[in-house]
């Protein structure tokens, strides 16, 4: 036993320090695979819900950020979700959490690929499953609860199996995978109009038009795009 937790605290102490980044080729399968995973509707169905988890833990962060409670949450088998935080019912931090949502994957996304391409991909692992296990609790529908518990099991066994190149490539797929997704949510919700969603709601709030939010979220996925693909673009092999 002693020897396991030895192990354990080792690999700690070791993630936290860079590995070798990705190679050209591993870089090449990354995005391809993301993208592929963004864009075909079966791998879409079921990959969605990593989206859908990002998406509601941002509505969190930034509740608590803005002095809110967070409650719970759920994600739903059709990967809808939902996020509950009290306090003021009105004023800039129900709308700065209402606004975090579909921002949030994109963020994320940019900030562990250039961790992964930086060499710091099982640091990211570390931070995911912590995150996951303390959000777990909040979790408010046993639907939830498995799709916590999955991710969790795949993070912590990415982290403890996969050799630094895997485990590097898989989570810059991983950032691209969430700044792809985000786009595609993004696009759903601006084409559907539903007034109950994130740029409704919004609008109900703030008496400004849903388009207008859209344009803030379009603006804010742009920009972190544009912050993974500057150090992600010249790793490619493209001559």
């Amino acid at each position: 036993m002693n020897g396991v937790l030895t192990q354990i605290w080792g690999r700690l102490g070791a993630s936290w320090h860079p590995g070798p980044a990705p190679t050209e080729t591993s870089v090449l399968v990354a995005v391809a695979a993301a993208l592929a995973a963004v864009l075909l509707g079966p791998a879409w169905r079921i990959l969605r819900v990593v989206v859908t988890l990002v998406h509601e833990l941002g509505h969190a962060l930034v509740g608590l950020a803005t002095g809110r409670r967070f409650a719970g949450f759920t994600v739903n088998p059709d990967m809808s979700g939902a996020t509950t935080t009290s306090g003021a019912t009105r004023g800039p931090g129900l709308v700065l959490t209402t606004l975090a949502g579909y921002p949030m994957p994109a963020l994320v996304g940019a900030l562990i690929g250039q961790a992964a391409l930086g060499g710091y991909a099982r640091a990211v692992l570390i931070g995911v499953a912590a995150v996951l296990l303390l959000v777990l609790p909040r979790a408010r529908s046993a639907h939830t609860v498995a799709a916590l518990l999955g991710t969790l099991a795949a993070s912590i066994a990415l982290w403890w199996y996969a050799d630094s190149a895997l485990a590097s490539a898989t989570v810059l797929g991983l950032g691209v995978f969430l700044i792809a997704g985000a786009w595609r949510q993004l696009v759903n919700v601006s084409l559907h109009g539903d007034r109950s969603q994130d740029p409704g709601v919004l609008a109900a709030r703030t008496h400004l038009p849903a388009m207008l939010w859209n344009l803030v979220f379009a603006l804010v996925l742009a920009a972190a795009s544009w912050w993974l693909g500057r150090v992600l673009v010249p790793r490619l092999p493209l001559q």
